[in-house]
């Protein structure tokens, strides 16, 4: 290959912005897409209006699933578990209507919904760096975070299959996601 011929193969997988060569995947500040610029690398998918985004994908959503249930895990060992004990309030019942079970469910669906709300994602997501983001780019209401986190959850565990699919479409949304209209992205 001569020297022409690999100036116009980079020349064609590069462009110039403010004299500067930017090559194809390379970070690229995108303006006006939100109150903050984004840092993206122009992989082909959008959001809302034209915002490109990284989809997290299935081990991604896991592990910082993992890391969230550790997370509910210690605040219940922690706080809830002493509080019962200083109340004798028996920690061993297996009912769904134990006062444990309640009190496990309100934390563990408070923690997602609260956290999803304010943060745009939960303490695992944040380690993993990845967030929850509507589809049409809009800011997540109320209802919206209620639905995904609490009913569209439910119907995820219930159905298994309801988080596998999330390896398989192409926004990596799972059952929770699609009947809410929204996917977990990749901040940066």
């Amino acid at each position: 290959m001569t020297s022409n011929e690999t100036n116009e193969r980079d020349h064609k997988n590069s462009e110039m912005i403010d004299d500067q060569t930017i090559e194809k995947g390379d970070p690229v500040l995108i303006k006006g897409t939100s109150s903050k610029p984004q840092l993206s690398t122009d992989n082909g998918h959008f959001i809302g209006n034209h915002i490109p985004v990284r989809f997290a994908g299935f081990w991604m959503r896991f592990w910082a699933y993992l890391l969230d249930l550790i997370v509910i895990g210690s605040i219940e060992r922690l706080i809830i578990n002493p509080v019962f004990r200083l109340l004798d309030i028996s920690l061993n019942e297996f009912s769904i209507f134990a006062p444990i079970s309640i009190v496990t469910a309100i934390i563990f669906y408070a923690y997602f919904v609260l956290m999803t709300r304010f943060f745009n994602q939960t303490l695992g997501k944040m380690v993993f760096g990845i967030k929850v983001v509507d589809l049409e780019g809009k800011h997540l209401s109320w209802g919206t975070i209620l639905f995904r986190e609490w009913i569209g959850r439910f119907i995820s565990a219930t159905f298994v299959v309801g988080y596998i699919i999330v390896a398989f479409l192409p926004k990596k949304q799972g059952l929770h996601d699609l009947f809410s209209d929204t996917t977990v992205v990749h901040e940066k």
